[in-house]
């Protein structure tokens, strides 16, 4: 069984995030904005989505409104981040990270250096990587729980194939 490969696992080791300079910055309609996440995330594995979550994520102030009802990179890269952590974090933590990060750092670095150690990690759970490559210059508890909580991500995603490609054997 270990030897099967399910058609995830064929994908993680070309799997990457687009980098914040890499996100539309024109302004993408609601429909828009959905489609091209889940082009990243359920290729994973994991769930979609929806128009009805990210106007929630508005509603309550988790993203920023839209501008004449378009969304742009910055609300972009929060929401690839909610999209995975949403599966392991509940949103009050979700807006906890985003706090302590804002505090930290601007917006692009963050999320590329949130890119990174997914992909990262992801590469590491799937046994692609012997050991967990150091991201950053800087060590402190800050970047620990996020890395944790990236951890937990990449856990799920794996987990979830786990059983998956069990069930068709």
């Amino acid at each position: 069984m270990d030897n099967i490969k399910s058609p995830l696992e064929s994908k993680i080791e070309d799997f990457r995030l687009p980098r914040f300079s890499e996100l539309p910055n024109m302004g993408l309609y609601l429909e828009q904005v959905t489609k091209y996440i889940n082009g990243y995330i359920t290729s994973l594995g994991c769930p979609e989505i929806t128009s009805s979550m990210i106007s929630n994520y508005v509603k309550k102030g988790v993203i920023a409104s839209p501008v004449k009802k378009q969304y742009y990179n910055e609300q972009i890269a929060y929401l690839f981040f909610i999209s995975l952590a949403k599966s392991v974090l509940t949103m009050e933590s979700i807006l906890k990270l985003f706090e302590i990060q804002k505090k930290l750092y601007p917006p692009d670095i963050c999320y590329d250096y949130f890119c990174s150690e997914f992909e990262n990690m992801l590469l590491f759970v799937f046994g692609y990587k012997d050991k967990v490559d150091s991201i950053g210059n800087i060590n402190s508890e800050e970047k620990s729980v996020l890395r944790n909580a990236i951890t937990a991500v990449t856990n799920i995603i794996y987990i979830d194939n786990y059983f998956k490609k069990t069930d068709k054997i």
